[in-house]
């Protein structure tokens, strides 16, 4: 029980919703030399697409020396418990590339129920936001997991050296039929999206890889909600998302996952709550430093 909460809460917030909402069924992808078990992508797509498409987006949101720290919580029997912390963080280097950071952990003194340290990593494109390099190392209780993958957005490959640690890592390469994300670069990506002429309803399509998979994601652009209020720091102007999920261990039928993105030029997610099978969760924007723009969404 501990278990799916904790994972649930970094992993939710990692991928910002667009990863842990799954809104579509995964589809397969194969290794070089395997024979496909099936192609289950959803070929539809909504009448109004994102705006510059999967294989390229100008970034306009965000800067290096960005920090977002955020603070997560899980409820239970109406009480909310502080469980851990997500820093985010973006540097520039030499090589005209991004570097995303996200570093996961519980509170030490959460550690007893279910310790968790995670670490992502991932190098961008300035010029498309593409990844050519992530690196995910994880520590959740007894399991551990090194991933680095090397994406060949040209070719349309990637290889990947996987294992439960770097020394048993094992290196396979897939074959990609799109350009892709990683499970980091995608939030980046997401928060430049112009979402103006959106309608309320109005759905958007983002694929991932990972753990050897891609994974096509839709998240629901809902509307504009005036002074939201966060815990800490006071009351934005928001954009609201919901993305739909999959009802399993997880989530369960009546879960309905929100997302508060601050309604100004830094699109910075501020709230995401949900409902799920043994209890719920929320993460909540604590600290801030080096936006691009001042956060002009706060309330005075």
């Amino acid at each position: 029980m501990r278990k799916i909460m904790i994972k649930t809460l970094l992993f939710g917030v990692l991928t910002l919703v667009l990863i842990s909402a799954f809104a579509m069924p995964k589809a397969e992808f194969t290794a070089v030399g395997e024979t496909p078990l099936q192609d289950t992508v959803d070929s539809e797509q909504p009448v109004e697409n994102i705006q510059e498409g999967p294989c390229h987006m100008s970034n306009t949101t965000f800067q290096g020396g960005e920090e977002l720290v955020y603070k997560l919580f899980y409820n239970w029997n109406f009480v909310w418990i502080p469980a851990g912390e997500v820093v985010f963080k973006v540097t520039e280097t030499e090589d005209q590339q991004y570097h995303f950071n996200a570093a996961g952990r519980t509170y030490t003194s959460y550690d007893w129920a279910f310790k968790v340290r995670d670490n992502y990593e991932v190098y961008c494109d300035k010029e498309d936001l593409l990844p050519s390099l992530s690196i995910r190392q994880v520590k959740e209780g007894g399991y551990s997991l090194f991933d680095k993958m090397t994406f060949d957005q040209n070719n349309q490959k990637i290889t990947s050296l996987r294992g439960k640690t770097k020394d048993q890592a094992i290196v396979r390469e897939f074959d990609l039929d799109n350009c892709m994300h990683d499970v980091l670069s995608v939030i980046y990506y997401a928060r430049n999206i112009d979402f103006e002429n959106y309608q309320s309803g109005q759905e958007f399509p983002i694929q991932v890889f990972m753990d050897k998979e891609v994974w096509p994601l839709k998240v629901r652009y809902q509307n504009k909600e005036a002074a939201t209020r966060v815990k800490g720091l006071g009351k934005f102007n928001t954009i609201k998302f919901t993305p739909e999920v999959i009802v399993g261990d997880v989530f369960t039928e009546q879960s309905k996952m929100n997302v508060y993105v601050s309604d100004d030029n830094n699109r910075i997610p501020l709230l995401i709550e949900s409902p799920i099978s043994v209890g719920s969760v929320k993460a909540v924007l604590k600290e801030y430093k080096g936006l691009k723009y001042d956060l002009s969404s706060q309330v005075k």
